[in-house]
Order: C-alpha cells, then sequence, then structure tokens
C-alpha cells in the first residue's frame, strides 16, 4: 500500500508540474485585442496582425519601410470593370484624395478603394474587429462611398454606402506574413466580397514573451526532473516496503551504481599512479643501467650507473667492489 500511495504522488506531482508548465503558454490575446479574434468552437486565436500592412516611415526626408511591401493588397477585378486595392485592419499605404462621397477628413482611413473613370470609390473604412459566422473568420468594412442610384443631397433620405467583406481561409504554405486576396463578387456595386488566403488564418495560440513561462527547453529540463524524481522516490519506496532494504542499499539499482562508482575510483587511482610512475621516470638520472646497493649490501638500489664508471659516487668503493657485487646479486636472482 505504501509503494503504491507513493507512486500515485509521484505521478500527482508530475501531472501538477506539466500543468503548470502549460499553464506558462497562456496567450497574452484577448477577444478585444485589435485584429484578432478567437473561434467560439476551438478556442484558438486567430492574428491577422502580420498581414496589417504599415506605411513606411520617414527619416531624415527618406522612407524607412517597416514592411516589406510598398503598397498593399491587390486583387484583380477579372469581369468587373476595376482592380481592387485593399489592407487588412488598417488603411491602405496609398495616398488616396477625391474619394467620391468622402470627406476629406476621413480619405486617410479608407482601408479598400477602386478606381474607374479617374475617379476613386471608397468601398470601406478601416475596421480592425475580425470576427467569427460559423466557422467563417471575417473583416467587415463599411462607410465607403455611397451606392450608384442613391439620393446623396436629400437629408431625408439614408445613403446607402459601398461595404466590404473579406473571409480569411487558412494558407499553411504561404508565408507568415503574405496574404493573397481574390475578388469573389459584388452585390448591385454596393457589396465586395473577397477571400484573402494566409497562414495568419490558421489559428493557434501565441504565448506571451512577457510572462515569465518556461520555454520548451524548460519544459522538457522539468519533465526530466520529475521522472528522476520519479524514479528516485519510486525505488526506494520499492526496496524499503517489498524488499526491506535499510540504508544506501533502498536507493534504486544500488548494485549497478556501487559498481559504476567503484569502477570510478578504481580509472582514478590508476591514472594517479601513472602519472606519478611518469614524473619519477622523467625525474630519475639518465641511464638504463644497474643502480648500487647500499652500504649493508641489502634493501635495494640507488643511483644508475649506465655506461659512467662509478668514481665520484662509490662513496669509498673502487669499481671493481661494486661490480663483484653486482655480479653476485645477478648470481642470486638466478637461482
Amino acid at each position: 500500500m505504501k509503494l503504491t500511495s507513493s507512486a500515485h504522488y509521484s505521478i500527482f506531482l508530475l501531472s501538477s508540474i506539466l500543468g503548470l508548465s502549460s499553464a506558462s503558454y497562456s496567450t497574452h490575446l484577448k477577444d478585444d485585442a485589435p485584429c484578432v479574434a478567437r473561434s467560439p468552437t476551438t478556442g484558438l486565436y486567430f492574428d491577422l496582425n502580420a498581414i496589417s500592412l504599415s506605411p513606411p516611415e520617414m527619416k531624415d526626408g527618406k522612407k524607412v519601410l517597416k514592411d516589406a511591401r510598398e503598397d498593399s493588397w491587390f486583387a484583380r477585378g477579372h469581369d468587373y470593370p476595376a482592380n481592387f486595392t485593399l489592407n487588412i485592419c488598417a488603411p491602405v499605404i496609398e495616398n488616396v484624395t477625391n474619394v467620391v462621397g468622402i470627406e476629406s477628413s476621413r480619405w486617410k482611413n479608407v482601408s479598400a478603394y477602386y478606381e474607374r473613370d479617374d475617379k476613386v470609390y471608397s468601398i470601406g473604412q478601416q475596421a480592425s474587429e475580425p470576427l467569427f459566422r460559423g466557422r467563417k473568420l471575417v473583416l467587415n468594412y463599411t462607410n465607403g462611398s455611397p451606392c450608384p442610384g442613391d439620393n446623396m443631397g436629400s437629408s431625408n433620405t439614408s445613403t446607402r454606402t459601398k461595404s466590404t467583406i473579406m473571409s480569411f481561409l487558412c494558407d499553411r504554405d504561404a508565408a507568415p506574413n503574405v496574404a493573397t486576396a481574390s475578388f469573389v463578387g459584388s452585390l448591385d456595386e454596393c457589396a465586395y466580397f473577397f477571400e484573402v488566403r494566409s497562414s495568419a488564418a490558421c489559428g493557434g495560440i501565441a504565448a506571451d514573451p512577457n510572462a515569465g513561462g518556461l520555454g520548451p527547453g524548460g519544459v522538457f529540463g522539468v519533465i526530466m526532473l520529475i521522472a528522476i524524481a520519479v524514479y528516485l522516490i519510486g525505488g526506494c519506496a520499492y526496496q524499503r516496503t517489498v524488499m526491506h532494504q535499510r540504508g544506501w542499499r533502498q536507493c534504486p539499482n544500488f548494485s549497478l551504481w556501487a559498481g559504476v562508482f567503484d569502477f570510478v575510483k578504481d580509472m582514478f587511482v590508476i591514472i594517479i599512479s601513472s602519472l606519478g610512475n611518469l614524473l619519477r621516470c622523467k625525474g630519475s638520472p639518465a641511464g638504463n643501467g644497474y643502480v648500487r646497493a647500499d652500504s649493508s649490501g641489502h634493501g635495494g638500489f640507488i643511483g644508475a650507473i649506465g655506461g659512467r664508471g662509478g668514481r665520484g659516487r662509490g662513496q669509498g668503493r673502487d669499481v671493481d667492489a661494486e661490480n663483484r657485487l653486482i655480479d653476485q646479486l645477478d648470481e642470486e636472482w638466478d637461482d
């Protein structure tokens, strides 16, 4: 029962920490963030800011591009007698003027337009609130130029204005900041429909870089630490309760780790001994001959004779006495 409780505790601890690690990826996006929408069916966030183009900045009288493009997104009209220029969640980059039916103060907020017969028609003012209709992610632009046939001068008549609906489709092969707009059709030249393909429309959950959470490497490290903890806790519980071990023998695979420790210790001793012998050999006098015995004729050798004579080191002995002693020792060893 103790083993089962320990194992359950280890699994609970692992699950808790993994849960905290997953929580570190909590999104910083909110449902009311600009150019962001959350799917009511999947809960995924769709951030279209990657395909929202910004106009070039001016520095020292020169343009400094914030984006790779110098113009807005383009859509061919095909059978419609005009082509379209539009942006996502932001006004078009182009400097549009003399927009039909739009006050000059609102020209800078035009997010989609077309030119026809040398006139500029707005098909929607800037908006940054994409939304879901079922599973379709869409963005609406309204308050464009007046629709054809409407009374523009009467204050008693409600004037309809051109509008745009864009439906976003997932394209995982597209670059993150690339969008491809296609014109679908127009309803009585008052409502215009487009499809926009982009990888930004594939959805996802963005992690907050300022949340201080763990990255992928940190999560992997936490998993490894918890796995080691589970191994140690579970192994010790098993050795103590089932095998009735005490002391260090409670550690899991004690014999294996003890053998590894002994092997490492022996290798360390061998290496240190080898280094000591090597240093002694390098520090000994040159020569490869026998070494002399001490004055009693016992107890080992001192000083290498080699090719040099024993004079100067004999300490009162001549060379013949040394040679006789060496020959005597050689005979004893041969016996």
